[in-house]
């Protein structure tokens, strides 16, 4: 197994463990966190070193969007793993469209993966994130 394969493999773990936290239904609070678009809210959960050669930080926070709400397609800044904790989403992740309901996992690569949201259901949806920072 490559360098590569077991740091993505160990990385993965971690999410596990971080996804089991039941936090998820405390970020839904409409005064939680702070307003990054029209019906969305951040809410940071927590940050600290990691022990992954390949990543500085980690940093969880979960995106709380209202139904018919949207994040705008964006490059992503770093690699991040994301985990559907509440409700569903329509995701655009460059020209694939899928959507992702409670328990989905996917991740997101720096610099080739552009990546937009719209919650078409009639919940409020939770996207947990992890960010894997580089130093």
């Amino acid at each position: 197994m490559s360098d590569m394969e077991r740091r993505s493999a160990f990385a993965l773990g971690l999410a596990a463990v971080a996804f089991a936290t039941p936090r998820a239904a405390e970020a839904q609070a409409d005064n939680q966190g702070r307003e990054i678009g029209p019906g969305v809210r951040q809410v940071d959960l927590g940050e600290r070193e990691s022990v992954l050669p390949a990543y500085k930080r980690l940093r969880m926070r979960d995106v709380v969007i209202q139904p018919g709400a949207a994040t705008p397609d964006r490059a992503k800044m770093n690699d991040m793993l994301c985990h559907m904790t509440e409700g569903e989403l329509a995701v655009r992740q460059n020209d694939n469209h899928f959507t992702v309901r409670k328990g989905d996992v996917w991740a997101c690569a720096k610099g080739n993966t552009t990546e937009g949201t719209k919650n078409n259901g009639g919940t409020v949806a939770v996207m947990r994130i992890i960010d894997l920072l580089p130093g």
